[in-house]
This record gives structure tokens, sequence and C-alpha cells, in this order.
């Protein structure tokens, strides 16, 4: 089940990052700018923020299998349209294939985080949903570091298809080894008052804000660092890809050892993982594009990337903590909507950053959003 999941939302990220490795090939073929080039990759984000909340609810009063299987469709759907939009030059109609696609994705990531986080005991629930989430930053790194090989042998277009029909795969894992876990047996669903407790609780919109920012320094270096490195430093597109998929794919470990260090070592703490976390990545985003050797942006990008995805599987635990377990859901779809309007933002403001002041101002706002998440974690409460 673990694994199954894992490969669906290794897909998805893929699927979802990979246009920031040919930003420049798709502003030269749309003819776009930084910013609208920017929308391609945030607006999958911008409709996860949309749809989260109201996916949450759904499958607090379903089955989070089926959910699942209805989505993988969608998501093949939409990576085949896609493609056809892209070749076409159709813009908008490549971004409608983009909303179809963030729906998908955001089904099955709050739908998969239900069922993990149903299937393991209290004290390696954090743990179980770290390894699931963990998947994502293989899909960013796989989608980084794959896509301008795909868009070199094929034309940039097919990396829509590609990674969205690889879902399946891990669909056909999840589906038998899943069975039972879909939903709560024996409990009614939540009722309107249990879902208003999750929106109107001062802690989960707390650890929301902390994974705002969290999400919105993770995706603006996923989206600006390749265009820096082939803009500034005159690498090919696919050594720049090649590099800055080592920053979500340190998160494999990081994303993990955040859940092992606060079930293990800190007896279920949570606060001193989000803590530290930002206060190590906030230095090496902030002074990024002040670096200009390769082997030392290399390093920026393994600490950033490491720190900064220590505490992005811990949320998703940490937000089911605070709340019944009949509206677990619903928390984590809040969350996964909050911190996803970061991500939605990140790559859009970061384009127009880049545009009007240089890579380097854009750079160290990003370092100062770090910042102001070390504050937020400082006030964070433990479960």
């Amino acid at each position: 089940m673990l694994a199954g999941g894992a490969v669906m939302t290794t897909s998805l990220g893929a699927y979802e990052l990979a246009p920031a490795s040919v930003t420049p090939l798709i502003r030269e073929s749309l003819g776009i700018g930084p910013s609208a080039a920017g929308l391609v990759v945030g607006v999958m984000f911008g409709t996860a923020v949309v749809t989260s909340l109201p996916v949450g609810v759904v499958l607090d009063r379903t089955n989070s299998r089926h959910a699942t299987a209805a989505a993988v469709g969608m998501l093949v759907l939409a990576g085949v349209w896609g493609w056809w939009a892209a070749s076409a030059g159709a813009f908008l109609s490549l971004l409608a294939s983009r909303v179809l696609g963030g729906i998908a994705y955001t089904v099955v990531w709050n739908a998969g985080i239900d069922v993990v986080g149903r299937a393991f005991e209290a004290d390696r629930q954090a743990t179980a949903v770290a390894v699931f989430t963990a998947s994502g930053p293989i899909g960013f790194a796989v989608g980084q570091g794959a896509a301008p090989l795909i868009a070199g042998a094929f034309g940039w277009p097919a990396v829509f298809p590609v990674f969205a029909t690889s879902s399946v795969l891990g669909f056909a894992l999840f589906w038998p080894t899943s069975r039972g876990r879909g939903r709560v047996h024996g409990a009614d669903p939540p009722t309107r008052e249990e879902l208003r407790s999750v929106v109107t609780n001062r802690t989960v919109w707390l650890v929301g804000g902390i994974a705002f920012l969290a999400y919105s320094v993770f995706l603006f270096v996923n989206s600006w660092a390749p265009s820096y490195l082939t803009e500034e430093l005159s690498l090919s597109l696919a050594l720049g890809g090649l590099l800055t998929a080592l920053f979500p794919a340190v998160g494999v470990l990081s994303r993990v050892s955040g859940g092992l260090v606060s079930d293990r070592l800190l007896g279920g703490r949570r606060r001193p993982v989000l803590l530290w976390s930002f206060l190590v990545a906030t230095p090496a985003v902030a002074g990024f594009a002040a670096l200009r050797t390769v082997p030392v942006l290399v390093g920026a990008l393994l600490v950033a990337g490491f720190a900064i995805q220590l505490g992005l599987g811990l949320v998703f635990a940490y937000v089911r903590e605070l709340v019944d377990p009949g509206v677990a859901a619903t928390a984590v779809a809040f969350l996964t909507s909050l911190g996803l309007a970061g991500a939605f933002l990140a790559p859009i403001a970061g384009g127009a950053l880049v545009g009007a002041a240089g890579y380097g101002t854009a750079f160290a706002v990003a370092g100062g959003l770090g910042l102001l998440g070390a504050i937020l974690s400082w006030f964070a409460p433990e479960p």
C-alpha cells in the first residue's frame, strides 16, 4: 500500500514540476514572459488551494480508495490534453489541462495521507506519513532531471503525458494492498459542527501558516534555480535541471528523517524539527544568488533542500493529531490548501521579482520567508 501510493505521488510530483526545467523552451515556444511561465507550474497548486478543503470533506464522507481510482483516470486525461494543447501552442488550454491535473493531484495526495495515516499506530504515524510524502520530492527530482531529456528526444509537450500516465503503475500496486483502509469503519460521517471545528482551530491555522511558508520557499527554489543556473551561469538546460533536481531529491532522506527524529528521538515532539528546518534553510536560500561556483551551489542546494523538507512531511502527521480522527482527512486537506497556496504564489511572484529586480533580490525575499517560518515555529504548540 505504502509503496503503491508512493509511486503514484512520485508520478504526480514529476508531472507537476516538469515544466520548471523546460521553462526557457516554454517561453520561446509560446511567446510568454516569466510570470506566465511560472503559472504553468503554479496553476496546479492554485487549483489545490481552491479544491483541497472540499475534497477533504468528501473524503471524510466517502471511500478514499474509490476517489483515488477516479483521480488517476483524471490525471491520465490531463496529461494527454496537456500534450495536445502545448503542441498546438494553446496556452489557455494548456492551463486548463493543468487545472484538471491539479484536481487529480489534490485527491490522490489527501486520500493517500488519509489511508496511510489510518493504517499505522500513533507511535509510527509521523514516520509512515513522512515516508509517503517523501515520494513528492522524488517526483520533483525526476521531473527536474528527466524533463529536459524527454524534451530533447520528443519535444517539451511530451513531458505531460509521460509523467501523467506513469501514475497507473502506482495505482496498480496501491489498489489491492489498500483494501479495507478507505474509510473509518463504524463511524458516522462528520457533522457540520465537527467540520467547522477544523477551520476555526487556531493551532491548525498556525501549522497551516508554517506549511504555507515552507512550500513557498520550496517551490520558489524548484521553479527558479534552473533558470538562474542557465541564464546567469551559462549552464546547459539539462545540467541546470539535473543540479536543481538535487534540491528536492534530498527530501527523500530529510522527510523520513524528520518523522523518525520526532517519533523516536524527541518522543513525539514536533516543534524542534520545524524550527531547525527553517533556521538552517534560510541562509542557504537567501544567499544562493551570491554564489558563483558550481560546487558551492550544489552544496547550498543540498543543505537548503534537506533542511526545508524536514518539516514538510511532518506537518501532515502533526495536523491529524490536532483534531478528532473523524475529521482528520478534512484537517489534512485544509493544511494542504494553505500549504499549496504558498506553492501556487511562489513561482508567479518569484517570476515577477526576477523580472523586476533580478535573482539576488528574489532569493533574498525567499530567505525572508524562511525566517518568518522560524518565528511561527517557535510559537507552535506540541500535539
